[in-house]
């Protein structure tokens, strides 16, 4: 029995360092709390003809160079929560003219134009 216990303890520590070290689609940062460095995107995440700041871009540029991470904090819930269309907010890249974009990448039901 004791042996089973050991066991049972062993996999739930080596599992729990896997979570701590694990490889979603923006490392070890959850998308949804990726989402909290879109803020300064947060009105062009809602309107398609609201200016996008040049702050929005810079982190666009930096989340654009992984389009996985950038395609899941887009769609992740606190960016709905906060007012994000996804539909709008795939736009930004382009509207950001960012060369090295991730164009024609899937994002769910959206593809990054």
């Amino acid at each position: 029995m004791k042996q089973v216990i050991v066991l049972a303890f062993l996999v739930v520590c080596i599992g729990g360092l896997y979570k701590v070290n694990g490889s979603g689609e923006c490392g070890r940062v959850s998308p949804d709390k990726e989402a909290f460095k879109l803020m300064p995107c947060a009105m062009a995440a809602q309107d398609e003809n609201a200016p996008v700041s040049d702050r929005c871009c810079a982190v666009i540029k930096q989340l654009g160079q992984n389009p996985s991470c950038l395609c899941a904090v887009m769609m992740s819930n606190t960016a709905r929560s906060a007012g994000a269309k996804p539909q709008v907010s795939i736009t930004i890249p382009k509207r950001c003219n960012l060369a090295d974009r991730p164009v024609g990448y899937k994002c769910g039901a959206y593809t990054l134009p």
